[in-house]
This record gives structure tokens, C-alpha cells and sequence, in this order.
């Protein structure tokens, strides 16, 4: 063969040769291709329906799942098989949590913590204690005519009542009590009507706290000289009127001792 026709042989079979299709390569219209996300629903998941020809690891390509997380979402096993129609979990949206507003012309009063609130009772009873013995038995009753007064050491109250000798429907006597007074510490005083000597202390002192009620009785007992003026003629007493009947009947036996002594003289 001449060395020309061996050049030309060689430039055909090097052109051929550079005419050949390269090595193949993946197509841009194989590589997997992000789906976008589902919306989620109003309670936070994001559900997908699976198609035909879907599997675990195409729906992780698809959305970008880690493959694990997907089964862990759905209780998968490794070999678990889809089918198409079946409703998925892809995920969790996390929702904002709702924030609290307040309309410009609310109006808004800051609430401090509330200090110990409440208030307390007093009530008291000015007793006959007819025997004398600072108790009072159940046949004593309520004096009328007297006073009671209290006072708060602090000069958060005071007030005064009479005293009574009335009784409710149940024989009970009445007292007299001072209502929704301030709590603190009280001096409780009585005096009794004139002709009566007390057989207890007439002022006591006593601390109350909210919500208590107190209940004080007060012992007086009648006076001797009040005692005298009152009893009967049967219980010794003396009476004006009978006082004035024995001076009358004195000078009318004078009178007829003088008339007998001078009628026997003339005789």
C-alpha cells in the first residue's frame, strides 16, 4: 500500500472514530424533581395521597423526608408496601400559638393581690342576775334601760346602744349587737340603770380577727334600798297610805279616851 492511500485511511478512521456517541449520562429528566409541601391543616398535618408507583423512598425524595422520620410518622416497617389511594403523614406544621390583644379603648385595671377582707360581730346582754352569782341561769332575762358602748383601740370604730329586755319568738332574750365592725381590739363597756349593783366587771377587753362574732353577758342585781322601796306590806314594806291610816286611827283612840275620861268625871 502506498503511503498515501495508508494517510488517507488513517483520517477516515480517526474522523469516524471522533463521530461516535460519547459515554451516557443521566438525563436531567431522570433526577428526582421536589414536589411542593402539601397545606396544612387547620390542626397542624400535612397529609398526602399516594399515588401509583409511589414507595418510601420516592416520597422522601419527593418532599425531602429523611426516609426514618417518614416511617416514624406513619408506623412503618422497612418493607412496608403502599397503596395507591392511601392517605399519608408527611408532618407536623407548627402553629403559632394565639397571642392575647387588647382593643385600644379597653379599659385595663391591674389586679394586685387582695389583702385579708372581712369584718366582725359584738353582741351583748345586760342581765338580772337575781341570785348573785355572775352566771346567767335561764330564767334571767335582758334589763332595759342600761347602755353599752365599744370602742376600737385604734379609733377604727365606735358606737353605743341601749339595752333591752325584750325576747324573740323563742324566749330567747335580745341582744344588743354591733354589726360589720372592723377587725382589731375592742373595749366593751355597760352601765346598768340607776337601783342596780353589778356583779360583773362592766368593761372587757377583747382582740377580734375578721369573721369573728363575740357574745358578752353583763350580770347586775337590784340594789337593797331599791329592793326595800319595792316590797310588798306582806314582805315587811311600809306603805304611805297605811302609814297615814295608823296616824289616823292613833288620834281617834286620843280623842275617845279624852271624850270617856270626861264623861265619867260629870257622871
Amino acid at each position: 500500500m502506498s503511503r498515501t492511500l495508508f494517510a488517507t485511511l488513517s483520517l477516515m478512521i480517526i474522523a469516524g472514530l471522533a463521530n461516535l456517541p460519547g459515554p451516557a449520562t443521566a438525563s436531567s429528566d431522570f433526577q428526582a424533581t421536589p414536589f411542593p409541601t402539601p397545606t396544612a391543616l387547620q390542626d397542624g398535618r400535612i397529609l398526602y395521597v399516594v399515588l401509583a408507583g409511589d414507595s418510601q423512598w420516592l416520597i422522601s425524595a419527593k418532599f425531602n423526608i429523611d426516609i426514618d422520620d417518614l416511617r416514624l410518622l406513619n408506623n412503618w416497617t422497612a418493607d412496608q408496601i403502599l397503596i395507591e389511594g392511601q392517605v399519608i403523614l408527611l408532618g407536623l406544621a407548627q402553629q403559632e400559638a394565639p397571642t392575647a390583644t387588647i382593643e385600644p379603648d379597653a379599659d385595663v385595671t391591674p389586679v394586685g393581690t387582695p389583702e385579708e377582707q372581712g369584718t366582725s360581730l359584738i353582741c351583748v346582754l345586760l342581765f338580772e342576775d337575781v341570785n348573785g352569782n355572775a352566771l346567767r341561769e335561764e330564767t334571767e332575762f335582758g334589763i332595759s334601760g342600761g347602755a353599752v358602748s365599744i370602742s376600737e383601740r385604734t379609733g377604727l370604730a365606735s358606737d353605743s346602744a341601749d339595752t333591752t329586755d325584750a325576747v324573740d319568738t323563742d324566749g330567747d332574750p335580745v341582744l344588743s349587737c354591733f354589726e360589720d365592725i372592723p377587725p382589731g381590739e375592742y373595749t366593751v363597756s355597760v352601765a346598768a340603770p340607776e337601783g342596780l349593783n353589778p356583779t360583773t366587771e362592766q368593761s372587757v377587753t377583747l382582740t377580734l380577727n375578721a369573721g369573728d362574732a363575740a357574745t358578752l353577758n353583763f350580770g347586775s342585781q337590784i340594789s337593797s334600798s331599791a329592793q326595800d322601796s319595792q316590797l310588798s306590806p306582806e314582805e315587811g314594806g311600809r306603805s304611805p297610805l297605811l302609814g297615814l291610816l295608823g296616824i289616823i286611827m292613833l288620834f281617834s283612840g286620843l280623842a275617845l279616851g279624852v271624850y270617856t275620861l270626861q264623861s265619867a268625871r260629870r257622871s
